[in-house]
């Protein structure tokens, strides 16, 4: 995963050995002075921890000011780290780069806004040490030291507007705009003035140029944030407040919208970085960039500290028990980003860790908080490699035994070592087993289910399995309830095969709501979201979609209402006006507000909820 790839210096901790030093020195004495520029270099700190933290630096063939981009500091903005990404690459004519583009991986593997603290309000103030975010910021602050300008990526909810516009746009909203924390500040020790607003409005007026759609376009979004009435005091805390204010160098932060798309997000970071880079005369050499799908091509493992073998993405690992595991190579189509993880072993990342196996498991391997490429691990009696005692199957080719089994009513054939995806909820059932050798003295146990209480055998074929009920938590892998396995054993107790199943949690991804009947006013509600609205129009809601991760939202149903008095919902059609909204229009004249649920369900697991704050309108007279 990391190493020396063309001209790119890897250094370690900040820290270069005395070797390198004297080395650079002589090369300074015996190259004139038109020698070739520096070389990229790139420092890892915190290195095998969840939170490692990749700087690269990136120098011109001319001098000129220093860019520092930082792109991740929360974990859930991938539109941000996935452009930061892009520039660690790029060759320079004039002008530097400091490139961080995940600065909280941690949050980022996990796909959330934080893990302890909010690192972007930790620049201000004590954070105690005993957090990772408070060692990551101290990093930072050095960096923004060494540079000229600071742009903080970010992804931000709904679409900033000066003035209210609706309940996703309006001055309260972060998305597609530019923010500074201040208009223009004059620094009290030299004088100098940054003219923070200004550069924003013009690099707003180069991104637009290339948005087609007008409701994209940025704007300068001024925070005020020094100011005693201030909205967003919060964001004293934060790098560009940080970097304005005791670094004295303008930084912004760049909100793309949270409702874009990724590749329409990553493309409006790109025009913003580079109009700030046309702006600060940093010029580029060989831009490009791309977003394909991350995808595992092989692993390196080392097995009790041999040489690594090269174990295949979908492949199956066989080990003995107790034996340690150590993955020293990731090989993708990405080259940052990548993490594996042993599941029920070791941290977030396991990348060159000594785990120890005792049970089966498996390696995830991640770019970010997207699973590209999955390795089984499995405790097994297949022939093993007399000189490692190992052995890689291929998951397709691991003997002729093959799965008979339905979901949801529809039957699905699995190989050997194959893997399921289900959804809690999901119905699931064994039919039986196909292969060469006839598996008929065979027992297949779905463990963490018990078909028959009164005896139970182990036996699970036929058993209509609800997994939103009957699964066991305690029997699955790592103890989560989320990962089963289906293993089929001889008489003897010996093994024959297994089958992987997984069941993730019912996610509801968004709502699309159309207020009313008016057309083109669709509204995108993730969970959590709260839009303010009418009382007229929530008479006459229409929900326009529902996009889950539940294969045909399968059993997936809406309620509405207040408070815990819900009705069902039809996916199609209006809401139906429940008894208890009849006396909204008897109330007092003048603005009152209630709240409105719209709660998704699977059965009885709450997938995701949305708020509608009603108002009543004033009337003319």
């Amino acid at each position: 995963m990391y190493g020396i790839v063309g001209r790119v210096l890897l250094r370690r901790d900040g820290r270069s050995g005395s070797f390198l030093m004297i080395l650079c020195f002589l090369l300074a004495l015996a190259l004139p002075s038109h020698a070739s520029p520096r070389l990229p270099e790139h420092t890892v700190y915190f290195e095998n921890t969840d939170y490692e933290l990749h700087v690269y630096r990136v120098y011109g063939k001319r001098e000129g000011k220093t860019l520092l981009l930082i792109g991740g500091i929360q974990g859930d903005e991938p539109g941000g780290f996935m452009s930061a990404d892009l520039y660690v690459d790029l060759v320079l004519a004039k002008g530097n780069l400091i490139v961080v583009p995940r600065a909280n991986f941690q949050s980022i593997m996990l796909n959330r806004r934080q893990v302890n603290k909010d690192l972007n309000r930790t620049f201000s103030g004590h954070v105690n040490r005993q957090f990772y975010e408070a060692r990551i910021v101290e990093i930072l602050k050095d960096l923004i030291a060494q540079s000229d300008c600071l742009l903080n990526l970010h992804d931000g909810s709904g679409f900033y507007s000066p003035k209210w516009e609706s309940s996703m746009r309006n001055p309260d909203r972060f998305g597609q705009s530019i923010i500074a924390d201040c208009e223009t500040y004059v620094n009290p020790e030299t004088g100098a003035v940054l003219e923070l607003g200004r550069m924003a409005r013009s690099v707003a007026e180069e991104v637009n140029k290339h948005i087609k759609n007008p409701a994209h376009y940025f704007h300068f979004n001024n925070h005020r944030t020094n100011d005693p009435d201030s909205r967003h005091k919060e964001q004293r805390g934060s790098a560009t407040y940080y970097a304005v204010y005791t670094c004295g160098i303008p930084a912004f932060g760049i909100e793309t919208s949270k409702s874009l798309p990724l590749a329409e997000k990553v493309s409006h970071h790109n025009y913003a970085i580079n109009a700030f880079m046309d702006l600060l005369g940093i010029i580029p050499e060989t831009p490009g960039w791309y977003l394909d799908k991350p995808e595992l091509s092989y692993i390196l493992v080392s097995v009790n500290g041999a040489s690594p073998v090269l174990v295949a993405n979908h492949q199956t690992l066989y080990v003995r028990p107790g034996d340690e595991l150590r993955v020293t190579h990731i090989e993708a189509n990405y080259k940052r980003g990548l993490t594996v993880d042993l599941l029920g072993v070791g941290g977030l990342n396991d990348f060159n860790k000594n785990l120890k196996v005792t049970r089966d498991s498996r390696l995830i391997v991640r770019k970010d908080s997207i699973q590209c490429g999955l390795v089984y691990v499995a405790i097994g009696d297949q022939q093993m490699n007399a000189a490692q005692n190992i052995s890689v199957v291929d998951t397709d080719a691991a003997g002729s035994l093959f799965f008979n089994v339905e979901i949801n009513g529809q039957k699905r054939i699995f190989p050997n070592y194959g893997h399921v995806d289900l959804v809690k909820g999901d119905f699931f059932r064994i039919i039986g087993l196909a292969g060469d050798n006839g598996y008929n003295d065979v027992t297949v146990n779905f463990k963490g289910f018990v078909g028959n209480k009164r005896n139970n055998t182990g036996e699970d074929r036929g058993y209509l399995i609800d997994t939103g009920k009957d699964l066991l938590k305690r029997y699955s892998l790592g103890k989560e309830g989320r990962e089963y396995q289906v293993v089929v054993t001889r008489k003897d107790g010996s093994l024959v095969g297994k089958l992987f199943v997984e069941v993730a949690p019912p996610v509801l991804k968004y709502l699309m709501i159309r207020p009313g009947k008016r057309q083109g006013m669709l509204y995108c509600c993730r969970p959590g979201d709260s839009l303010e609205i009418s009382e007229k129009d929530v008479r006459e809601l229409c929900l326009a979609d529902m996009i889950t991760n539940v294969d045909g939202n399968s059993g997936v149903k809406v309620f509405a209402g207040f408070g815990d008095d819900l009705v069902e919902w039809p996916v199609s059609g209006n809401i139906p006006c429940p008894a208890h909204l009849t006396g909204l229009n008897d109330r007092d004249s003048g603005e009152s507000r209630l709240t409105y649920r719209l709660v998704v369900r699977r059965g009885d697991t709450v997938m995701g909820d949305v708020l509608l704050n009603i108002f009543q309108e004033k009337s003319d007279g």
